[in-house]
C-alpha cells in the first residue's frame, strides 16, 4: 500500500519531503558515516543540528529576545507537573477549564499548590470556550494556564486570553506552528512534538527568562527549567533523533512559506470540512461555530449505528484513524500542517458518497 491520509491526533503524519530526506540520511548523515541516532549529543555534528533547529524555530515564531527555548522529554503531560514545580512558588494558579487536557493539567498542579478555576466551558458541555468577559482572574496568581486547543473535544480559542500582568501559560501541543502567533503574549508555552513538530518523544518549552530560577522546594534537578536553559537543553541525553527531525520539519515549514502560509492553508482545510458538516443533516458537528478547532474536527453520524460501517469504508479508501477519542465517541479528523489539502478533499468526497449511499 502507498502512503495514506492519516487523520490521527498524534502521533500524526509527517511531511513526506521530511520523511524522504530523513530516509536518505538514515545510515550516513552528511558524510559522517553515522546515523543521527548514533551521534554523541555533545559532538560537533549534533550540536550543529540542535543549533540550526532552534534558530529555525526562532525565525518561524519570531521569538523575542528574553525567551529561552528548551528541547525536553516527557511529553506535554510531564509539563503538567514541571510548570507548577517551576512557577507556582507558594502562590496559587488560575486555570481555564475547556476539556480533558486542561482538567488534567489543573489536577496535576494541585499536587504542588493551590489552584483556582478562572473560567470553564462545562455548562455548555465543553462545546464552547468561555468568552474573555466571563473569565475571573486573580491578579495575585502565579500564572494563568489554558489549553488553546482541546485535541479530544475539538474546541479551540479564537483569541488569546488577556491575563493582565499575570504570566499566561499555554499548552500549545495541537496548535503550535499552525499559524502566526505573538509569543510576547505568553510567559511560557509548551508543546508535545507529535502533532505539528515531529515524532513523539520531544517536548518544546518556550519560557520568558524572568520566570526561570525559582522552583519550589524539593524540585528534582532534572525538572528545573533553569538547569536546561543553562545547559542548552543537554543536562542529560536529549531525544536526539526527534530533535533532528523537528529541525527538518521547521525547515520544511520555512520552505512552504512560513506560518502565514500554514495558517491560510489550515484555515482553508478546516473550512472545507465544516462546510460539509453544516450543509447536511446526516452528520453532526457538536462544537459551537465560534469555538471550532482548525486542527481537530470532531463530528458524528446522526445514526450512530452506521459508525462502524463509516470507519471501515474510510479505511478501505486510505482515510485512516478517523475514530473519535474513546471518551467522546464519534469521529475526529486531525488536520495538522502535514495533512495536505488533497487529504481533506478526499475525506469530503468520501463523506458525501457515504451519505448518498446510506442516507
Amino acid at each position: 500500500m502507498g502512503r495514506v491520509y492519516n487523520f490521527s491526533s498524534g502521533p500524526a503524519m509527517l511531511p513526506q519531503p521530511v520523511l524522504e530526506k530523513v530516509q536518505s540520511e538514515l545510515l550516513d548523515w552528511r558524510g559522517s558515516g553515522m546515523s543521527v541516532m548514533e551521534m554523541s549529543h555533545r559532538g560537533d555534528d549534533f550540536t550543529g543540528i540542535a543549533e540550526r533547529a532552534e534558530a529555525a524555530l526562532r525565525r518561524l515564531l519570531d521569538i523575542p529576545d528574553g525567551y529561552r527555548v528548551l528541547f525536553l522529554q516527557g511529553g506535554a503531560t510531564a509539563q503538567f507537573s514541571m510548570v507548577p514545580m517551576n512557577l507556582l512558588r507558594g502562590s496559587s494558579a488560575d486555570f481555564i477549564d475547556t476539556g480533558i487536557w486542561s482538567k488534567k493539567a489543573m489536577a496535576e498542579a494541585a499536587h504542588y499548590g493551590k489552584v483556582r478555576l478562572a473560567g470553564t466551558g462545562e455548562a455548555q458541555g465543553f462545546t464552547r470556550v468561555p468568552a474573555q468577559e466571563v473569565l475571573d482572574f486573580d491578579p495575585a496568581a502565579a500564572y494563568v494556564h489554558y489549553t488553546p486547543n482541546e485535541t479530544i473535544g475539538g474546541v479551540e480559542f479564537s483569541y488569546v486570553p488577556d491575563s493582565g500582568s499575570v504570566p499566561l501559560v499555554a499548552d500549545m501541543s495541537s496548535t503550535i506552528l499552525s499559524r502566526p502567533m505573538d509569543i510576547s503574549r505568553f510567559g511560557l508555552i509548551y508543546a508535545g512534538a507529535q502533532k505539528n513538530i515531529g515524532p513523539a518523544g520531544l517536548t518544546l518549552v518556550i519560557v520568558r527568562e524572568d520566570l526561570l530560577g525559582e522552583p519550589i522546594t524539593g524540585t528534582p534537578t532534572v525538572f528545573d527549567y533553569r538547569v536546561y536553559a543553562d545547559n542548552a537543553s543537554m543536562y542529560n541525553t536529549p531525544p536526539t533523533f526527534a530533535w533532528y527531525i523537528a529541525g527538518e520539519v521547521f525547515a520544511w515549514i520555512e520552505g512552504e512559506g512560513g506560518l502565514s502560509a500554514m495558517g491560510e492553508r489550515n484555515q482553508r482545510k478546516a473550512a472545507k470540512l465544516y462546510a460539509l458538516l453544516d450543509a447536511t443533516g446526516f452528520y453532526r458537528a457538536p462544537v459551537a461555530q465560534d469555538s471550532r478547532s482548525w486542527m481537530n474536527v470532531t463530528f458524528s453520524l446522526v445514526d450512530e449505528a452506521l459508525d462502524a460501517t463509516f470507519l471501515a469504508g474510510a479505511e478501505m479508501v486510505g482515510l485512516k484513524n478517523l475514530k473519535g477519542h474513546r471518551t467522546v465517541g464519534g469521529m475526529r479528523a486531525s488536520l495538522y500542517n502535514a495533512m495536505p489539502e488533497a487529504g481533506v478533499d478526499a475525506l469530503v468526497e468520501y463523506m458525501r458518497e457515504f451519505e448518498r449511499t446510506h442516507g
